[in-house]
C-alpha cells in the first residue's frame, strides 16, 4: 500500500533530509518543500516531501493510520470501536455543506424553499467582451 507518512526530520543535507516515523528511517528528498530543519514535520510519499505539516495535521494522519492498521488487524468492531477513535478529528463524511465549501475555499451553499436540499451557491456569469469598435 503507498500511503503518505507524517515524518519527523533527524538531520538534514542539501536537498534531503533524513526522517524518521514509528522507528522507520528514510532518507528523502526536500525539493518540494524547500529547506528543512530537525524537527520539522513532513509528508512523505514515494521517499519525497511533499508537504510540510503542523503538528496537528502530523497527529491527523498518524491517527488515521493507527486506525487502518488496526483495521486491517480486525481490531475495531462496527459497533464502538472506530466511533471512539473517530472523535480525535472530523472526518470529511462529518462535515455539512458549509464546512465542506470553507474546507474547499467556496462561498457557503444556498438554502432552497424549506425542506430542499441545499445547492450550490451561483457562479456569477462572465462578463461578456466588448467587440473593438
Amino acid at each position: 500500500m503507498c500511503i503518505g507518512l507524517p515524518m519527523t526530520v533527524v538531520a538534514v543535507e542539501p536537498g534531503r533530509a533524513h526522517c524518521r516515523w514509528r522507528g522507520e528511517e528514510r532518507r528523502v528528498d526536500t525539493v518540494l518543500v524547500g529547506d528543512c530543519a530537525v524537527g520539522d514535520r513532513l509528508l512523505v510519499f514515494l521517499d519525497s516531501a511533499r508537504e510540510r505539516l503542523d503538528e496537528a495535521r502530523a497527529a491527523e494522519i498518524d491517527a488515521t493510520l493507527a486506525l487502518v492498521a488496526q483495521a486491517q488487524a480486525g481490531l475495531l468492531d462496527a459497533a464502538g470501536g472506530a466511533a471512539a477513535a473517530f472523535d480525535a478529528f472530523p472526518l470529511p463524511s462529518a462535515l455539512d455543506a458549509a464546512d465542506l465549501a470553507a474546507f474547499a475555499g467556496r462561498p457557503a451553499a444556498v438554502r432552497g424553499p424549506a425542506g430542499a436540499s441545499p445547492m450550490p451557491a451561483p457562479i456569477p456569469a462572465p462578463i461578456p467582451s466588448r467587440s473593438p469598435e
